[in-house]
């Protein structure tokens, strides 16, 4: 069944023209869901998506693709609740099987002071739109039945917050759903196509240098990932996004019976299980910036004594495989979007490790601000003048962020 529906995927590439409205660096699902909602949305078409690789070839393809909302400030929870509804409908909406799978996400407490920090979670989350509720134990172990709620008599779970909309979608199916979207419409995709330099004129971004020439274009959006600061600096654009490398592995088969999602923000770890069984393990992101995409024996080490704490079952089971992807990690842990401060050059970033689950929301949104010229209410909060303001949205909403 997979084969046959991946064999219906129509990706067409194209040699880049000379010229474009908007020019859109990086093929990952944050450009490539621009390019899709610029078509689909605003009947703008004349658009050119540049991937040095192959599309979804960097953190589209390297993140443990889950979907949610309960975050930790009103403006995230508004945005990321947001990006839910649009992930449910998606399939839908593209004709494609996403293979998108609603789990439930169990966020644990291990201390008083966690427990209290889920219910003001759950509470939040529920009055900004986010169906969130506290769970104690008994609760927890109805959830999940495979979890040792002892901890192993080290890290005894108190009780956590339950997001039930949680969700996971196959990551290479979204990003070739929003291709093909985007492509059907007339939207140029073009891999192995490296932007090496932004050009200007008197002020403003006017196109992109590449090997194969010069493009020019009305507007520039960077949706480079961690590679941002390398991109923006060819223009002298500083930004406060430090890159940090993110490792992740999965397992061999475990029987499909694992439902949920579930995160200790204590442990610094997250599990879920893949459509084909895999159980998939992420945690922090490592401390040393970098732009390596090593991945390391320490981290497989060091992440699954921590997750077999909790889960035991894990300790029958044998690492499959390992990948890192880069992160552009934000000061407040927040992402970065809208206008750079320079005409004609715009900026998603700073999605840390969660810009799978925004994908839909962050092409929509920064869709409708180049074609419309107007900022969304929905992102405004988000902007990267928000630092000189001293208007900061401080949310380590995530596990993978310490």
């Amino acid at each position: 069944m997979n084969e046959f529906v991946e064999r219906l995927v129509s990706l067409r590439w194209a040699e880049p023209k000379k010229s474009y409205d908007v020019v859109i660096v990086g093929g990952g699902g944050h450009g490539l869901a621009t390019a899709y909602y610029l078509a689909t949305r605003h009947g703008i078409t004349n658009v050119a998506v540049l991937e040095r690789g192959y599309i979804g070839s960097g953190n589209s393809g390297r993140n443990t693709t889950v979907i949610r909302a309960n975050y930790g400030i009103p403006e995230a929870v508004r945005f990321y609740q947001h990006s839910v509804e649009l992930y449910q409908g998606l399939e839908q909406e593209t004709g494609r099987g996403l293979m998108h799978e609603r789990k439930g996400l169990l966020w644990l407490a291990h201390s008083e002071m966690g427990a209290r920090a889920e219910r003001a979670r759950a509470e939040l989350n529920t009055a900004f739109g986010a169906d969130t509720v506290y769970v104690e134990r008994d609760d927890i172990l109805r959830i999940c039945p495979q979890l040792d709620l002892d901890g192993g008599g080290v890290w005894p779970v108190r009780g956590g917050s339950y997001h039930p909309a949680a969700a996971t979608a196959r990551h290479d199916r979204v990003v070739w759903a929003f291709a093909e979207g985007a492509m059907a419409r007339g939207v140029d995709v073009a891999q192995r196509t490296e932007v090496t330099g932004l050009k200007t004129d008197r002020g403003r971004v006017v196109g992109v240098d590449t090997p194969q020439g010069p493009i020019h274009a009305g507007h520039v959006l960077s949706a480079v990932g961690g590679h941002v600061t390398s991109l923006v600096s060819k223009v002298g654009l500083r930004l406060p996004i430090r890159t940090h490398p993110l490792q992740a592995f999965v397992t061999n088969h475990y029987q499909r019976q694992f439902h949920p999602i579930v995160a200790s923000a204590d442990l610094l770890f997250y599990a879920s299980q893949t459509a084909r069984g895999e159980m998939l393990i992420g945690a922090e992101i490592d401390r040393q910036p970098s732009y390596s995409y090593r991945a390391g024996h320490p981290f497989i080490q060091h992440c699954a004594h921590r997750a077999m704490t909790l889960l035991p079952l894990l300790g029958k089971l044998k690492v499959l495989r390992q990948w890192t992807g880069v992160c552009d990690m934000s000061p407040d842990y927040s992402p970065i979007l809208g206008e750079s401060g320079i005409d004609g050059l715009y900026l998603t970033t700073g999605w840390g490790t969660w810009g799978f689950k925004a994908i839909p929301a962050g092409g929509e949104q920064m869709a409708r601000l180049i074609a419309e010229g107007e900022t969304p209410e929905l992102i405004a909060p988000f902007s990267l003048d928000r630092f000189a303001r001293d208007r900061t949205l401080a949310d380590r909403g995530s596990s993978g962020t310490h």
